[in-house]
């Protein structure tokens, strides 16, 4: 199969990538490189056998309309995001030339080219505003009432998604991720807490918890975020489905599991004034995905965050 994976070299579409290639798929990777690395895509660059074309493209630009169209890919994975939710409130039309213009650029290009599917990196984080927390675990019949530029512009994407469909017959299933960790993940990213844990932890420095610590979230592994999208290129389609656990994990939680498996039970962390804006609870509902793609998520989350101190411990 022929595909097409914008912001390949980031930290999900780079992981995806390396399932694709080990799949035996050809793959092209656009990415602007703004916030991915090269340094992601080594190993599977380095593979004389794998059938991987790397584009430094800006999803912005007009040329990957032309470049998607000249690929002809069979399935387009769109991951490609301004992906910070605070760069989206204070530059919210950046947040949209990137999340909604540059979306409709590899939504033209797909078309162009003769795709079959697009499968989209959506927020379930986001999109579902901030929901009473007798509604959690979140299921996708919860109305997305968005309250940030960049949940706005993931919803957006996704009516676009459903307008394609109708006019062009380009199909589409939207994915709509929980708080997604793993190697490669980027410590200055928007959801980077068990990176940054991981690499406090691991230098011997305090790890700094933003208020009561007691904050929950939806912690999902990238490989299982991977798995997801892999089946989201022939199941699925037409639909939104959220992909995480259904588990909320308070921020102390998630620090006393890698506190233990670093060897610094004992370190406690320090605590800073809450930051402004911050959901109080989030879990997503996995049922939709589970129906329609066959997906439910198997990483533990000790087992997740072992395997993220083992990474950084090998590149420290």
């Amino acid at each position: 199969m022929k595909t097409l994976v914008t912001g390949g070299a980031g930290f999900i579409g780079s992981t995806l990538v390396d399932r694709l290639l080990a799949e035996g798929h050809a793959v092209d990777v656009v990415d602007d490189l703004s916030t991915g690395s090269l340094a992601n895509l080594a190993d599977a660059r380095a593979d004389r056998d794998h059938d991987l074309r790397v584009h430094q493209l800006d999803i912005r630009s007009p040329e990957v309309v032309e470049l998607i169209a000249r690929r002809q890919p069979e399935v387009v994975f769109h991951l490609a995001a301004q992906a910070d939710v605070r760069v989206s409130v204070a530059r919210p039309a950046f947040d949209a030339e990137v999340n909604v213009v540059g979306s409709l650029n590899v939504l033209e290009g797909a078309r162009a080219g003769g795709a079959r599917k697009v499968v989209f990196a959506s927020s379930g984080g986001t999109i579902y505003g901030d929901p009473d927390p007798d509604d959690l675990p979140v299921t996708e019949a919860h109305p997305q009432q968005p309250l940030s530029p960049y949940g706005v512009a993931k919803k957006a994407v996704g009516d676009y998604l459903v307008a394609y469909r109708s006019l062009h017959d380009l199909e589409f299933t939207a994915l709509a991720l929980a708080n997604v960790y793993g190697p490669r993940q980027d410590p200055h990213g928007e959801a980077g807490v068990v990176a940054i844990f991981a690499g406090r932890l691991l230098a011997g420095e305090t790890c700094t918890v933003f208020g009561d610590g007691l904050q929950t979230r939806d912690f999902v592994y990238v490989d299982d975020v991977v798995d997801a999208f892999v089946r989201a290129a022939v199941r699925g389609s037409g639909v939104l489905c959220n992909i995480g656990t259904g588990v909320e994990t308070s921020v102390l939680r998630l620090y006393e599991v890698m506190a233990a498996a670093a060897d610094r039970a004992g370190a406690a962390p320090v605590h800073a004034p809450a930051r402004a804006g911050e959901l109080a609870r989030s879990s997503l509902d996995p049922a939709r995905a589970r129906i329609h793609l066959g997906w439910t998520p198997w990483t533990k989350l000790e087992d997740g965050t072992a395997e993220v101190l083992r990474w950084f411990a090998a590149r420290a």
